[in-house]
């Protein structure tokens, strides 16, 4: 059984530094499969083009992946520049993946710069399909399951 999630927004990135594409192609498809219409900018994606891509199009969901092990050096400073945009400042943006090299929990720093949920690569997704599913709740969007 799949949550369906119907008129959410997502855009699905990397940081600077991480040249990983599955991961982003996976998160692609776990979100369309759960509704949500998804942009995906991509490995690579320098700080100013994400928030430049984000203030453009305004969805309701920014999830960024990380895979080389810079998740957390890379995501506190693309978080600032992103809640620096006025636009910006309430967007829901997540981040998850292998987000330091030394396995360290870094949730709570992450968290504290901004971030609305960190997703550790050990977890599996079944917290991040449910805060996807909470975020369409609080946005009074219909939720079901297909």
């Amino acid at each position: 059984m799949s949550i369906e999630v119907a008129g959410l927004s997502a855009i699905v990135t990397s940081l600077s530094s991480d040249a990983h594409t599955w991961n982003l192609v996976y998160l692609q498809l776990v979100l369309e499969e759960l509704g949500v219409r998804v942009a995906n900018l991509g490995a690579c994606v320098p700080d100013e083009v994400i928030v430049g891509e984000c203030a453009e199009r305004r969805p309701d969901l920014v999830v960024v992946s990380s895979l080389n092990g810079h998740g957390c050096r890379d995501g506190v400073r693309l978080i600032g520049a992103l809640r620096a945009e006025p636009a910006l400042v309430a967007t829901p943006v997540v981040i998850g993946g292998k987000l330091d090299v030394a396995a360290s929990d870094n949730s709570a720093r992450l968290l504290s710069a901004g971030f609305d949920a960190v997703f550790d690569d050990t977890a599996g997704l079944l917290p991040f399909r449910s805060f996807v599913r909470t975020l369409a709740g609080r946005a009074g969007l219909p939720i079901g399951t297909r």
